[in-house]
């Protein structure tokens, strides 16, 4: 749907309650390291994509792979969610992330370092089967640097 439609939505309260409800959800589910928790809450054509970065990860089968390495690179990767905005269009939450990178995430190396940066997540929303449709991330690395031999320097 273009934007510009998006921005005319009604909003529903109990639709917006129903998306924050929702989104709950899938954040509990991503804490508890619940991939079909997480898979529960979004639309089986779902997109992942880190914007920036060149792959997507689509579809339950994408999720899965996407939250799978996450989650193996930072297995005690925290959220400590700083902003949100909850509406007819789906959720925007920023957080601040820290983790230690135990294993390899993108094109970085594992430091077995401890790591901070934060990032701002776009959950957007699908009305007529009431799921999220997967999230577009942005990430701001703060003290996180690649460097050229391709690890990661927490700074």
């Amino acid at each position: 749907m273009d934007v510009r439609e998006l921005m005319k939505l009604e909003v529903d309260p109990a639709e917006v309650q129903a998306i924050y409800e929702l989104w709950k959800q899938h954040s509990i589910a991503e804490d508890d390291r619940d991939i079909g928790g997480l898979l529960a809450t979004l639309t089986d054509d779902c997109v992942y994509h880190i914007v920036g970065e060149e792959e997507r990860w689509e579809g339950h089968d994408g999720a899965t792979r996407f939250y799978t390495a996450l989650l193996t690179a930072f297995p005690d990767i925290r959220f400590e969610l700083t902003d949100i905005v909850v509406g007819p269009q789906g959720v925007c939450e920023e957080a601040r992330v820290s983790a230690t990178h135990e294993g390899r995430w993108l094109d970085w190396e594992p430091t077995g370092e401890r790591v901070e940066f934060r990032v701002v997540i776009f959950f957007p929303w699908d009305r007529d089967r009431r799921l999220l449709r997967g999230e577009k991330v942005y990430v701001h690395a703060d003290g996180m640097v690649s460097t050229p031999d391709g690890k990661i320097d927490a700074t």
